[in-house]
């Protein structure tokens, strides 16, 4: 048991910042009072407790190739099968891409995320890889698979659906690459069963311009509207998204991803989050590839918060922006969502898992104290009850 004591906690949903005392048994939080003390105290003083990151969207797997490819168009670095990242991961050894992706975990962990989605190549065996890497890390990973007989024109519909309920078997869902690999009976296929057992299906929508088109072109739809009629549970950039779209996605309980930092990084534009946060869509924030970007989510809060400020001209307030990657997965609990059901709890209240970071105070605004102002060597500890690493010390782990 343990006590984090004199600290301004992000508390609740709403992220109410209070002045009280945490306490935690078996990495569960068991009480939230202003005086209680029990068991070993960690005086966090001018510090301030908030939930632990999720960064809920990342290609951890090229982490091999990290700034490779600089200046080269969207379909040259990422397209399947012949992208530079999966050229890469096609020669290199698994033991490279171990390495790799345990290096990019520790920076995820050292800077405050303690639980990312991952879309992972390379099917079953690309599952196990990450699930292998991940292991004595105190990160947890939500891994979507995706394998090569879902690509193409004119698939064999059985041997998708065979290879889609073994890839389930060690995957938490699907993450596909878009619409301009896949056809729509696959799409609706994988919805269909990852909704049948309690699964994640999750597809890149609409991350350039010429996505749009060529979809419209060949279907009559957008890649959004796409999305939304196949029952996908989560949709990744929407970066260009019609107001028909956004009006479509309101309608629905769909989740939205949205990576501005990354469609920056690939000049594909800027997402419509004034739309898209002032309407009934519930968004997270992603880092994206990591050959394109750190997966620090603390540079993306800054820059998203900062770019729909000067983009929009008007003034955002910083704590809509922390609610997409501390406790958005919990306001999804109403929709009965997959989503919500494998991140679990992402909030501070009594009876919640342990899922917090505690930080230095840099400011009077508990928010921006972080977005704003927040660097690695600020974050002092981690604590993530999910996978039984109740307390992280960085000493400890050499950060």
């Amino acid at each position: 048991m343990l006590t984090i004591a004199n600290a301004l906690i992000l508390k609740g949903s709403n992220l109410s910042p209070s002045k009280e005392n945490i306490v935690i048994d078996n990495g569960k939080i068991i009480d939230i009072a202003p005086n209680i003390m029990e068991g070993k105290i960690i005086d966090c003083t001018n510090c301030i407790v908030s939930p632990s990151f999720l960064n809920a969207h990342v290609h951890i797997g090229d982490s091999i190739i990290k700034d490779e490819g600089d200046g080269l168009s969207l379909d040259e670095m990422v397209k399947p099968p012949n992208g530079i990242k999966h050229k890469a991961l096609e020669n290199a050894s698994d033991e490279e891409i171990i390495y790799s992706m345990k290096k990019s975990m520790w920076d995820m962990l050292h800077s405050g995320t303690s639980h990312f989605i991952d879309y992972r190549e390379g099917g079953i065996e690309g599952v196990k890889l990450l699930r292998k890497a991940s292991s004595d890390i105190p990160i947890n990973p939500i891994i979507l698979g995706r394998d090569n007989s879902f690509y193409g024109d004119d698939p064999d519909l059985n041997m998708v659906r065979r290879n889609l309920r073994k890839l389930l078997k060690f995957a938490d869902g699907v993450g596909l690459s878009g619409f301009g690999e896949i056809s729509t009976e696959v799409a609706e296929l994988i919805t269909k069963e990852c909704k049948k057992l309690g699964k994640i299906s999750s597809i890149h929508t609409a991350e350039s311009y010429d996505c749009q088109v060529n979809s419209i072109n060949k279907t009559g739809f957008t890649e959004v509207k796409r999305g939304i009629n196949a029952g996908f549970d989560q949709l990744v950039h929407c970066t260009n998204a019609t107001e028909e779209d956004i009006s479509e996605l309101n309608k629905t309980n769909t989740n939205v991803v949205l990576c501005p930092r990354a469609n920056a990084t690939l000049n594909v534009g800027i997402p419509p989050i004034d739309k898209i946060i002032s309407g009934d869509i519930i968004p997270f924030i992603g880092s994206d590839n990591i050959m394109l970007n750190s997966p620090n989510i603390l540079r993306d809060l800054e820059f998203s918060l900062k770019l729909s400020r000067a983009y929009y001209r008007k003034y955002f307030n910083p704590k809509l922006f922390f609610e997409m990657v501390t406790v958005n997965p919990y306001k999804l609990k109403n929709l009965n969502h997959n989503l919500y059901s494998i991140l679990g709890k992402s909030i501070i209240e009594k009876g919640s898992d342990a899922q917090l970071m505690v930080s230095y105070q840099l400011s009077k605004n508990p928010y921006l104290s972080i977005i704003n102002r927040c660097n690695t060597q600020n974050i002092l500890h981690i604590m993530n009850k999910n996978i039984h690493i109740d307390y992280i010390n960085k000493q400890k782990y050499n950060i």
